[in-house]
């Protein structure tokens, strides 16, 4: 099948791509370049041809002979969607609305869209499934709820979404996220020995490895229509639901020596934990392999491969706020985040 994948430099796109080439698919990548001064370690076997486009500015021609797209290509995580809201809808709302019109115009039948369970939000009632209410919080989490509804209202005989909320993502890439909890804790827990945590660690969060995250990918991909068509799944697994706290412990046995404090309870009053049931019964083939414990082993062993320092866990470039905000700074992107020309 080819398939055309946005945001394939990206952390969870640059081991996409050869996963999904592994397994026969032909890729088409898209990618606008904002985080590809980011690169940790050489990870990947191989990677696709890249179009340097923004999706606001994908076109018909663009999508020749394409078969499936899976849309990743958003201004990702809420201190993004508080920096520029506006930019937030344009570009993961209405951007991600009109990329799904032209496929369906081009008559791509598999539309595969990257949400979040961070629509849900807050969710005190237990574990929420794909049929709850949902409870955004933020400019990014509530573009999610717009796409899924817009979207879903375009699905036909000749036009099947599928829309993925993901769990929060966690594991080593290339092009390395240290804005995500898992991440974040295992750095600090190598470069100061300790996990110094803003919270008191009670909210709950669903946790997923992006190689996980990536098979589920695949696996919608290959899956029979009538399984997927215009479906929502929750992408995890329920025994991976953690309190904050419990991820820190983990990651505190994996990093022998280290020490854990605990701040107050945070301004962030998100928590929620999620049943994964419909994913791992429904769509063939999918099974999470990976759970913090063996997140953190993975983590552990990568920073003394690499000689992991201080200064690489800093870089701007594995933050996404920070590299976008130096882009702004830097004026090579103007106010609607397109890029200048020199």
């Amino acid at each position: 099948m080819k398939v055309l994948v946005t945001g394939t430099e990206g952390y969870i796109g640059c081991l996409l791509t050869p996963l999904l080439r592994d397994r026969g698919h032909e890729v088409l990548a898209v990618d606008t370049g904002f985080y590809k001064s980011g690169w940790l370690y050489n990870g990947t076997t191989h990677t696709a041809a890249t179009l340097n486009k923004d999706i606001r500015h994908i076109t018909a021609a663009d999508l020749a002979g394409v078969e499936a797209i899976i849309h990743m290509a958003e201004l990702s995580n809420d201190p993004m969607g508080q920096l520029a809201p506006h930019i937030t809808y344009e570009i993961n709302h209405k951007g991600s609305v009109r990329l799904a019109q032209l496929a369906k115009q081009a008559g791509i039948q598999r539309f595969v869209y990257m949400s979040s369970c961070s629509v849900y939000g807050i969710a005190t009632q237990g574990d929420v499934t794909e049929t709850d209410a949902l409870n955004p919080q933020s400019a990014y989490a509530q573009c999610k709820v717009l796409v899924e509804r817009d979207v879903s209202q375009m699905a036909d005989d000749n036009f099947s979404p599928t829309f993925m909320r993901n769990a929060t993502a966690f594991g080593a890439s290339p092009r390395m996220r240290f804005d995500l909890v898992v991440n974040n804790l295992c750095g600090l827990a190598w470069t100061a020995k300790e996990i110094k945590m803003t919270s008191d660690g009670s909210p709950w969060r669903p946790l997923a490895h992006i190689l996980d995250l990536g098979k589920a990918l695949a696996c919608v991909l290959e899956a029979p229509r009538d399984i997927v068509h215009n479906q929502i799944f929750n992408v995890g697994d329920t025994a991976n639901n953690y309190q904050v706290k419990q991820v820190a412990e983990i990651i505190a046995e994996v990093f022998q020596g280290c020490r854990i404090s605990f701040g107050e309870q945070g301004a962030d009053n998100r928590s929620y934990r999620v049943c994964f049931d419909k994913i791992n019964t429904q769509l063939p083939g999918f099974k999470c392999e990976w759970d913090v414990l063996r997140g953190a082993q993975q983590l552990l062993d990568l920073f003394s491969r690499i000689d992991f320092t201080v200064e690489d866990f800093g870089q701007r470039s594995f933050t996404r706020l920070k590299q976008l905000e130096y882009l702004i700074r830097t004026q090579q992107l103007d106010q609607d985040f397109f890029w200048n020309q020199p």
